[in-house]
Parts: structure tokens; sequence; C-alpha cells
């Protein structure tokens, strides 16, 4: 009796559960349909709610229903996304899950005939062993990484190396060129599985010592080599030595910097500087720029300042800037050494107004801090180069990211961003324009321009170039030719002659949508690197919406229909747009990194989309800050244009999940010689963010990688706490080790001087706009003695 009661209430309880289910479906399934959508949804809709009413009345017709119904579901999620698992169980999972509960809970409850529930068991029994095993299948076929080009043979016509001592890194990239190669095979294929800590250092520079700081925390950091010492700054610029071999704190500066109207706190590494003419005191020193806008030069062997550089030890930065507002100004990359040349940028706060500091690239003596050249970018041709007397240009585009540098051409490579603000660009004169978005050459003696390219014509996107360029020598037609790898956060990857900036490979100018905006002005075309693989994301339709289940899925998907949306050139207009990949970029301060003697190229890559809404003057919140509306999107004023400007990222369901499928983040490894993708596969999981620890594969990134002779690549960057070690040849996951705390940064590797032992150095601090776990680590990984 008790057991019937039970059944009844579980029938009860069922048919509640299908109406409100059913009931969302179909309402949300009529707007999606009115909006031109899928009529799926509505027409499940109605199917569920008709199942309700027959469970309700307990009635067997209703199991033979919701069968049916899972099975049109299963052709129809099908013809949509194929055998893409992760796209599949969103539309398959809760139509399963409730058939298996109506055939164990709810079908011995109902009255009917042995020879129909018998009919009925088997029949429910067969479709959810086919849906689960379309859902295997799925699951197999996406879990391998995508091949597309057989083993490269050892090959090499020539780097662009310093040199191939294994045993120092003393560029942030490695090697001025950047390409984070190590020519060590200690570690390699064979023995990665056995790596194991060798030693745990903690800075103790943690939010929690600043209660008064409202600034986001990222440890993002990749020491340097240097001797038998480890460099690298903490994200509130403090500057540590450690002992390489064993993590032994040596000596550590505290700058004590002005953490005012800073939104970010981050340091991602410090440089290194020999004055090979003297012995004496800070003959060998490290160089820091700041987040309150100077550089300070330290003596790497006691952490002291060295008084003959600029004044007792430090320069400002701010000099000739004009007004700064406190965090409108800062520096969060290390400088480029190029001899006895210091080549620092800046980051200018973006979306703020027309009057903020000018983004300008200037040169110091990395043994006076004497300035020796600036390079205004927003400075007009005729005006000729700048003069010490003269103002720089305000508002001009900045150069906030890393720099490399050929010395045998005397010249240093910068990326760019554009003229602030980004999504506006009405006010823009030509000189703001022309190296915006772009890689510039500028000659190291002098700071003159040699060439530049443009990655994006009058940026309306915020897809500013922030990946460190990469050096390369290849060989092209029987010639090793110097070349310039440039990643962008739109996707594509531009490779240049480094000597003069022509295209090595195929660019063209394509067409691309003009907006409505009557103030502002359009490129008709932006250039596309058609001869080389592109990593853009292809543009989204609505089957590709995502969600947890049909139900944030069927909001993601009528929520898209309502977009601007025309590719990834959308222009940002007066309606809620979508951009798509975003301005995280696919490519950011990452970069990649390559395998100088095969010319195989590691890239990640991260998928992000953003919602972006220019606000008429006359609607927009009142002031010169950030504001946020009431569901805690912020807005930024972009004062003195006639809109402010709403940004929201990324594009996420009600429940809390992206709006687009998954893997957002991947790893892909390029050969340079043939310029083909090799493989590609998900990067990390989410299993550090998402609710339960659900280990969805390809979580967003932020970080680099690193090469090494053994085939090996490391990476972290992902949204879960671990650093990995992939087969360069296949893209196998051969070892991984967890961090204690998120590793958004690019490790470093040497092999030690002292004990002939190879170590992988990772600062794992996380990131909090990543939301990965924030802390104060720098790990090392060595094999067992």
């Amino acid at each position: 009796m008790k057991s019937r009661r039970y059944r009844k209430f579980l029938q009860k309880m069922m048919s509640l559960l299908l109406l409100a289910i059913g009931g969302w479906l179909a309402v949300g399934g009529a707007w999606l349909g009115s909006l031109g959508g899928s009529l799926y949804y509505l027409l499940s809709g109605v199917a569920t709610l008709v199942v309700a009413r027959l469970v309700w009345q307990g009635r067997l017709l209703a199991f033979w229903l919701y069968v049916a119904m899972t099975a049109a579901t299963l052709v129809w999620a099908l013809a949509e996304v194929g055998l893409d698992f992760w796209q599949l169980l969103p539309r398959l999972g809760l139509p399963l899950g409730l058939s298996i509960f109506l055939a164990l809970a709810v079908l011995p409850g109902v009255q009917a005939k042995n020879t129909a529930r018998k009919a009925f068991s088997a029949l429910s029994i067969g479709c959810i062993a086919v849906v689960s095993a379309v859902l295997a299948v799925a699951f197999n076929v996406s879990s391998v990484p995508t091949a597309r080009h057989a083993t490269v043979p050892l090959t090499a016509p020539g780097t662009a190396v310093d040199s191939t001592d294994a045993s120092q890194w003393h560029h942030y990239g490695r090697n001025k060129a950047g390409t984070r190669y190590v020519p060590a095979a200690q570690i390699n294929r064979d023995n990665v599985d056995q790596l194991a800590l060798a030693w745990h250092y903690q800075s103790g520079d943690l939010p929690e010592a600043y209660p008064e700081s409202h600034s986001a925390y990222s440890f993002q950091a990749t020491p340097l080599k240097v001797d038998d010492s480890l460099y690298f700054c903490s994200p509130r610029n403090k500057v540590i030595a450690l002992d390489a071999e064993t993590g032994r704190e040596r000596w550590r500066f505290d700058p004590d910097i002005d953490t005012r109207g800073v939104h970010m706190l981050a340091c991602r590494g410090v440089s290194y500087h020999h004055d090979v003419d003297t012995g004496t005191r800070c003959a060998k020193r490290i160089l820091v720029a700041t987040l309150d806008a100077r550089m300070l030069a330290l003596d790497a062997q006691t952490g002291e300042l060295c008084p003959d550089f600029g004044e007792s030890g430090e320069i400002s930065l701010l000099e000739g800037l004009g007004e700064v507002k406190p965090g409108y100004y800062l520096v969060s990359s290390p400088p480029a050494i190029v001899g006895d040349v210091a080549i620092v940028g800046g980051f200018v706060l973006d979306n703020m107004s027309l009057d903020e500091p000018p983004g300008v690239v200037r040169a110091y003596d990395a043994k006076t801090g004497r300035q020796l050249w600036a390079w205004d970018a927003g400075r007009p041709d005729e005006a000729g180069t700048w003069q010490p007397d003269q103002a720089y240009t305000r508002n001009s585009p900045n150069a906030w990211s890393l720099f490399s540098a050929d010395q045998k051409l005397g010249l240093v490579y910068v990326p760019t961003g554009n003229a602030t603000p980004d999504y506006f660009g009405g006010h823009r004169d030509d000189a703001q324009d022309r190296y915006a978005s772009s890689v510039v050459a500028l000659d190291v003696a002098s700071g003159t321009v040699r060439w530049s390219f443009q990655t994006v014509h009058h940026d309306l996107w915020d897809y500013d170039v922030a990946s460190q360029p990469v050096l390369v020598d290849l060989a092209i037609n029987g010639e090793t030719i110097p070349a310039l790898i440039q990643p962008t956060k739109h996707g594509e990857i531009f490779l240049l002659d480094r000597r003069t900036g022509e295209p090595l490979a195929a660019v063209e100018e394509k067409p691309v949508p003009r907006g409505t905006i009557p103030d502002e002005r359009y490129s008709a075309t932006q250039p596309a690197s058609v001869g080389m693989p592109s990593l853009t994301p292809p543009p989204l339709t609505e089957k590709d919406m995502w969600g947890a289940t049909p139900l944030d899925q069927l909001w993601c998907r009528a929520t898209f229909r309502q977009l601007h949306y025309e590719g990834k050139f959308t222009p940002p207009g007066l309606e809620r747009s979508l951009a798509w990949p975003g301005n995280n970029g696919v490519m950011n301060w990452g970069s990649v990194s390559v395998d100088e003697t095969r010319q195989l190229m590691a890239v990640s890559s991260s998928y992000m989309p953003l919602l972006v809404q220019l606000i008429p003057r006359e609607q927009a919140p009142s002031g010169d800050q950030i504001t946020f509306d009431q569901r805690g999107v912020p807005i930024s004023p972009q004062l003195g244009t006639p809109y402010a400007v709403s940004t929201e990222r990324p594009f996420m369901s009600p429940l809390g999940v992206p709006c687009n499928a998954p893997p957002w983040g991947r790893l892909s490894v390029i050969d340079l010689n043939t310029r083909t993708l090799l493989w590609q596969r998900p990067l990390g999981t989410t299993s550090d963010v998402a609710p339960f620890g659900i280990a969805m594969p390809g979580a967003f990134t932020q970080g680099g990688s690193i090469i090494t002779a053994g085939g090996l690549v490391f990476i972290a960057a992902a949204q879960d706490d671990y650093l990995r070690a992939f087969d360069i040849d296949t893209g196998a996951e051969l070892w991984k080790g967890r961090l204690p705390a998120g590793g958004q940064a690019t490790p470093m590797s040497f092999v030690s001087a002292l004990d002939g032992k190879q170590y992988v150095v990772i600062a794992a601090g996380g990131h909090a706009y990543m939301q990965t776990t924030i802390g104060d680590h720098v790990v090392a990984y060595s094999l067992p003695d």
C-alpha cells in the first residue's frame, strides 16, 4: 500500500516537473520560432506538456510518446551537430535522464497489461541504449586530438637564437627572438611521466596582505635564469631572486608601488642587463618597470638599487606624459634589452576619455637611465622625429605587451594597441590610425620607423596586438629568410619578412561589414592571412549555441537571434552586438613558442565572446569612472565621444555557463615549413571552475607555452590548476602536475650547471578575471635523482 502511494506521489511530481519543462520549452520555443529560429523547442515543449498530462492520468501512452520524442531529439541533434559529444550532451542529456526516471520510477505504478508494459520496457531500454551508445561514440571521437599531418622530420636551416646554452634564460621569451625554445632533452617523451616536484616557493604577496586594495590579482611572471639565480616580480612589483636549484630566497626588493586606480595587479617579468665593460657593482643588473610608472635598476647580486641609474636607482616613466590620473598609465611588461638600450612601452587605460596619457615607446640607457629616444605613434610624419622639448601626443596608440628584437638588424619589434577609446574612432586622425593594431619595427639606435604592418584597420573591436612577435629563420625557396610571426587577438597569424615587413605568406584584404553610427568611419576591408592556418573560429550560428541543458540552450539561441552579428568584424552600434572572438582574443600576451630546429609552432588559443553596445551620451551614466548596470555589466564612459560603451564578457546563459560550445581553449601545433596545422586539441578542463567539478574539455586560457628539444610542449594557461606536457608530434598528453594555484603564466626551463638536472619552473598565482585560484607560488619540477 505504501509502495503504491509512493509511486503515485512520484507520478504526480514527475507530471509537475514535465509541466514546468514543457512550459518553458513551448513558450521559449515560440519566442525562438518568432525570431526565425529552430522549431524543435516549440514542438518538444508541446509534446512534453502532453506527456505531463498523460503521466498525471497514469496512462502508458505518456511513455510511448516520450520515448518517441527522445528518438526524434536524437535524429535532430545528430543532424545539427553530428558526433560532437559536448554539443550533443545538452540536447540529449535531459531527455535521456527523464526517460530513465520514467522507466524506473514511474512506469511500475501505471496501470497496464503485462504485455504492454513488457513492450514498453523493451522499447525504452532500447532507446536509452541507443542514445547512450551515440553519446559514448561521440565522446571517444571528440577526445582524440585532430591530426592533420604526419610527424615532421628534423630539419634545421638556422635559427634566430642568441645562444644554445640551455642553462640560461636571459629574456622573457628566453631569447630576444621570443621563441621560448629550450635546447635541452633530458626531460623527454620517454620519461616526462616521472616528473616530480623539485622545490616550492611562496612570496607572501597575496591580496589578503593588502585589505585596503581593490585591485584584482594576477601572477603572470616568467622567471629569468642568470648564472645560478632565478629573477621574477610579484603582482605588486616586488622583485625576488631565488637559488635556481633549491628555490631558496636570496634577496627581495619592494618598490612600494602606489596602486591607486590600478584595476589589475600584474607584472609579467623583469629584464637583465650585463655591462661587459666593467666588473664593478651593478655590472649585472635587473631592470623592472612598475605599475606606478617607474623603472628601477637593481644589483643582480644583492638586490640593492644601482646608484648610477637615474636618481638613486630609478627613473620616472611619467615624465613628459602630461596629466596622468591614478591607474591611467602603468607598465606590466618588462623592457626589451638590446645591447645597452632598454626599450619600454606602457598600458593606457581603455575606454575612459579622449584626454588620456600618450602611448609613447621610449628607449633608455640601461646603465645610466638617460632617455635616448622616443617614438610617438600619434605624431604626424611631417612633424619629424620627436625632440626632447616637445610634448607627446595624448591618446596615441600604446604598446603594453612584450617586444622582441634582432640585434644583428638593429631592430626592435613593437606590437601596438589602438588609440583610446577602443569602440569608437570617429575622432581619430590619420596619424592615430596609421600605426594602431600593428607590429612596428623601430631602429634601436634612433627610434625611427623602418617598417610597419597593420593587422586591423581602424580598429573598433579592441583587437590590439597583444602577442609578442616571434622571430625565426625559415628556409623558403632554397634561401634562409629572417621571418617574424605575429599572432593576433582575432585569430590570424601573419608571417612577415622581419627585414622589410613584407608578407612571406599571402595576405588578402577582404571586405567587412560597415556600421550605421553617423559619426564613425569604417574600413571597407580587413587583412586576412590566407597563407597561414587561421585560428579564427568559424562564424557563430544559432546551432552553435550551448548551455548546460536544453532549457538554457534555448535562452542562448533566442538571445543570439536578437544580437547584431555579422562575423568577427561586426561593427559596434546602438544595438547589442556580438564580438566573436572578442577582445580577450584568440591569442593574447602568451604568444606562441617555436621549435627552432624543426620549425614547429605551438599556439594556445581561447574563445570568449563579448557583448558590446554603444550608449548615446544622453543615456549614459554621468561621471568619468567605470560604472555597472543592474546586471553588473561594466559601462566605460569614453568621455569626449558621443557614446559610452557597455562590454559584457563572456556571453553566458542564465545558469552561468558560456553560450558558445566547448572547447573554449585549444592547443595547436603548426608546421612553419609547410604552413599546415599538424594537430589541435582541447587544452585543460573546467574541473576547478565548473559546478560539482564537471571536467569539460578546453577551458578559457591565458598564458603561454614553451617547447623543449625533448619533443615536449609545456603549458598551463587553462582555468584548471595544472601544468601539462604534450607530445609535440601527436598532441598526446604525457604528464600533468597539480599546481597550488592557477597557472596563468608562461613556464620556463633550464639545465642546472651545478647539478646537471633539467628543471621546469612556473609561477602559479592565478588570475582574478579568469576565476582561477589566487596564490603566490613558484614551483619547479625535475626528474628524480
